[in-house]
């Protein structure tokens, strides 16, 4: 029916004009917000005299469109590049560079209404960034035969339950102060982790991973050296499936799993993930490489593809069922540019050693950790920018 990927681009991008314009269907909580929003020139109230921002409120804040693309950039190909941290970089930009996280304080005490909607209006924006990525990576990384079907189809079995019971029980009732303490200490215990990973005790015992990792590294190298190598072809291959046990190969390497596994475990981790406002792609891949076993060459696409499903629900509930409402200026500029960073990063990690990532992301995650942590539990940051 589709004569190029260029089509399906153009009715993607199609369908998101749609969704735009019928947009205001789903403004009611957002009227009732303002409704119940005292009017006037004081913090905490909107001045009906300015021009509309953020969400179309009187006086919200303006967004440099440039920006917002550049930095989607970055999160699509950090989050293509290893499976993690898209939300979290989403959440930093949303929050911290546009400026929505002090807006919707300044409602803490005058209207808790608004500021609640604007908390869910950042977690539920953080997801279409990350759920746009994560669609485009798992068709690049299947076709690279980088992604573990069957493991990623049991996560998002599990992912669909906790990406709807969550928002449904908690949309409209976390404040914004507790929603960043949590984020941060969440950021925080999982660079914690990251960091003993890339230390030879929490590198020990992944012998099969390793194995792995060396032959399609080397395959690389031979490729970079002019050999004509199917990478592809050594990819994944699934030898058996059972509801018990499903064995496949990478590069020659068996790996095995039970899937109810990973049906338990992609309950947990969307439940937790919608409740942040992130991907859950942090999650996932201290799972995959410790609970499955598996190297940091698959973990990317296989995380990808039960992130997608995790995220296409929670959105759904934030907006169909809890009527929570998105800036659709900023978030029809920032899936253009996650969709350029989505085509970069699949083609660039293979280039780059998983223990430089990985070190990487413990400076990243230690520095967003304190900051969001100190600024939702003690109020004020203990790292720049105060």
């Amino acid at each position: 029916m589709f004569k190029s990927r260029k089509s399906l681009l153009i009715m993607a991008l199609a369908a998101l004009a749609v969704v735009a314009y019928i947009q205001p269907a789903f403004a009611d909580r957002l009227a009732d917000a303002i409704s119940a929003t005292p009017k006037g020139a004081e913090a905490g109230q909107i001045n009906t005299e300015l021009a509309p921002g953020f969400l179309g409120i009187p006086g919200g804040p303006s967004v440099n469109l440039v920006i917002g693309f550049v930095w989607a950039i970055w999160v699509g190909w950090i989050f293509s590049t290893v499976g993690a941290f898209g939300g979290i970089m989403a959440g930093v930009g949303h929050i911290t560079i546009y400026g929505f996280g002090n807006y919707a304080s300044t409602f803490k005490k005058t209207s808790p209404v608004m500021n609640k909607l604007v908390t869910d209006s950042i977690r539920v924006s953080n997801q279409w960034l990350v759920g746009t990525s994560a669609a485009m990576s798992s068709f690049n990384y299947y076709k690279m035969g980088r992604l573990v079907l069957p493991l990623g189809l049991s996560l998002a079995a599990g992912s669909i339950a906790g990406s709807y019971l969550v928002p449904w029980l908690t949309a409209g009732k976390v404040s914004l102060k507790a929603y960043i303490g949590f984020f941060g200490l969440f950021v925080l215990a999982l660079g914690c982790y990251l960091f003993y990973e890339t230390t030879p005790k929490g590198q020990a015992g992944k012998k099969q991973a390793k194995e792995a990792a060396k032959a399609f590294e080397a395959s690389i190298k031979d490729e970079k050296e002019g050999a004509k190598v199917d990478t592809a072809a050594m990819g994944v291959k699934v030898v058996s499936f059972a509801p018990t046990k499903c064995i496949f190969t990478f590069y020659g390497v068996e790996f095995s799993f039970n899937p109810l596994i990973p049906v338990v475990g992609g309950f947990i981790i969307a439940a937790l993930a919608s409740f942040l406002g992130v991907g859950g792609g942090f999650l996932l891949v201290p799972f995959l490489t410790s609970v499955a076993g598996l190297p940091m060459y698959l973990v990317a696409g296989t995380s990808a593809l039960a992130v997608l499903v995790g995220m296409t629900t929670s959105v759904f509930t934030y907006m169909v069922v809890k009527d929570t409402p998105v800036f659709w200026p900023l978030i029809g500029v920032e899936l253009l540019g996650i969709l350029v960073g989505s085509f970069i990063g699949p083609r660039t990690s293979k280039y780059i050693p998983d223990v430089w990532l990985k070190r990487l992301f413990v400076v990243l995650a230690l520095y967003v950790g304190i900051r969001y942590s100190s600024k939702g539990f003690l109020g004020y940051s203990l790292l720049p920018p105060f």
